[in-house]
């Protein structure tokens, strides 16, 4: 079977998988196992794969982020992953389901643990890039907040103190 062949198979059986999930009769995968899909089709470079597995504003925000570089849409998906396609390794921990939403503790290359968030479209676990960019946002803001509080804090003016004056 020739090279072609053989992805288009593999395509198909993932379409087919995922599309199976939504249709009510099975158990839709979780969000550790939609990473895990995800893990292995950014290591296979199967775009096509990685993009079914973000979610819907994900997609729209990839799409912005192409249009305003100039650039294919494929293009954005490939080199924003989670983490990086020479990560031999991807440890996760603590899934945590809350109704459509889902987070799932991934080791970057670094070492650290990041928080990726899911979120349920279709009866289906996507990745929400989204959410995980406004996480990151929020955070930003948060530490500028605390920031912007010690410089405040530093600024409000000190008591003086004057020495006492001898008396007569």
């Amino acid at each position: 079977m020739n090279s072609s062949l053989t992805k288009a198979f593999i395509l198909i059986m993932a379409v087919s998988g995922i599309f199976a999930c939504s249709s009510g009769e099975s158990k839709p995968e979780s969000p550790i196992e939609t990473f895990k899909t995800y893990t292995k089709a950014i290591k296979n470079k199967d775009i096509t794969t990685m993009k079914l597995l973000l979610s819907k504003d994900s997609m729209r925000m990839s799409e912005l982020e192409a249009q305003s570089r100039g650039i294919p849409v494929d293009d954005v998906v490939k080199n924003e992953t989670l983490f990086s396609e020479n990560q031999r390794t991807v440890k996760m921990r603590n899934e945590k389901i809350e109704g459509d939403k889902a987070t799932l503790e991934v080791e970057n290359s670094f070492g650290a643990w990041e928080t990726v968030p899911f979120i349920k479209e279709d009866g289906v676990w996507k990745l929400d890039k989204k959410g995980y960019q406004q996480r990151l946002i929020d955070e930003v803001n948060q530490g500028g907040q605390q920031l912007d509080d010690i410089i405040n804090q530093s600024r409000q003016p000190q008591p003086t103190v004057t020495p006492e004056q001898p008396q007569p």
